[in-house]
């Protein structure tokens, strides 16, 4: 009898431990996920930033890889052929501050960059022959809201992005500053930006403007307004369409409309109009501003200055 109640005893604790093993394990296996989350909320709004198609889709646009060509006519001269700039992100920092349950963040970005410009030097060359690379840095910088939607001990899940700026930067310098863009949406809206940082564009419920929202092949002009220190005709470009890995980018030359001289420079008026492709999803419109002479003189310093507009392409 001693010795069965002995057995029994063993194998009570035999299932309690198995169970106790059982529990840990389980309890292991579902914190464990959980160990990857931000665990402070500027780590968290980094990662919501990351996250949200609207401000990731600004990078693979502004990153153009290589020289491209244009589409369409350009007003260039034999050379330039190809003009292109490929950069890399070499730091990043977001500077937050919270009111209440509202977070007001600055992300600016670092890249590394290359301008590409594929060129001839001879007057009456048919193709390029020689490529020029300029190093640059540029720093871009952009505005995002939070609200707070909970108050867990996750930080991610306690936020969402509200609404995000527009970007702007470059490799700035006084000799070229965009002043002005006008937006002109097929719907028949129209989008005034005087700055950039200042404009901010809703990604949810809220009382800022709705991202611009665009029907497949659907046509958008853009005029924008230059303060150059030089009388010739700057070069302007357009690039637009990339998804997250590249594909679709396509690029426009800005065409002059109007100079009149001004202060100790000139204010300009340029425009141009591209369509959008037939995939839906989220995309930048970025616009690039440089003097004349850093396209066409291969020993002037990269000067420029970005400015972009984020747009979504609906079904």
């Amino acid at each position: 009898m001693n010795k069965q109640r002995s057995l029994l005893a063993q194998l009570f604790s035999i299932i309690i431990l198995s169970m106790m093993v059982l529990f840990i394990g389980c309890k292991e296996s579902l914190v464990e996920p959980l160990s990857t989350e931000p665990t402070t909320d500027k780590e968290a709004m980094l990662k919501l930033a990351d996250e949200d198609s609207a401000v990731s889709s600004f990078e693979p646009n502004y990153n153009e890889e290589d020289a491209m060509g244009f589409f369409g006519k350009t007003a260039a001269e034999i050379y330039p052929f190809r003009v292109g700039h490929k950069v890399r992100l070499v730091n990043r920092n977001m500077d937050i501050n919270v009111v209440g349950d509202t977070a007001y963040g600055t992300l600016t970005k670092t890249f590394e960059g290359t301008l590409i410009i594929a060129a001839s030097y001879a007057p009456g060359a048919t193709a390029p022959d020689t490529i020029i690379r300029k190093p640059f840095t540029s720093v871009i910088t952009k505005k995002i809201i939070f609200v707070k939607i909970g108050n867990s001990r996750f930080p991610f899940r306690n936020w969402r992005v509200a609404a995000i700026s527009l970007p702007e930067g470059g490799v700035l310098s006084p000799n070229i500053d965009i002043q002005k863009l006008t937006v002109f949406l097929p719907s028949g809206d129209t989008l005034i930006i005087n700055s950039p940082n200042s404009y901010f564009l809703s990604r949810g419920p809220g009382w800022w403007k709705q991202l611009p929202i665009i029907g497949k092949n659907q046509s958008v002009t853009l005029r924008l307004e230059v303060y150059s220190a030089y009388a010739d005709t700057d070069f302007v470009t357009l690039t637009y369409g990339a998804d997250k890995k590249g594909f679709n980018r396509a690029k426009r030359k800005f065409l002059m409309v109007s100079s009149v001289p001004s202060g100790s420079g000139f204010a300009k008026v340029y425009e141009q109009t591209y369509t959008a492709h037939q995939f839906v999803g989220h995309y930048h419109a970025i616009v690039n501003a440089y003097p004349k002479q850093v396209i066409f003189d291969d020993a002037t310093p990269v000067e420029s200055e970005t400015w972009g507009v984020p747009y979504f392409i609906r079904p």
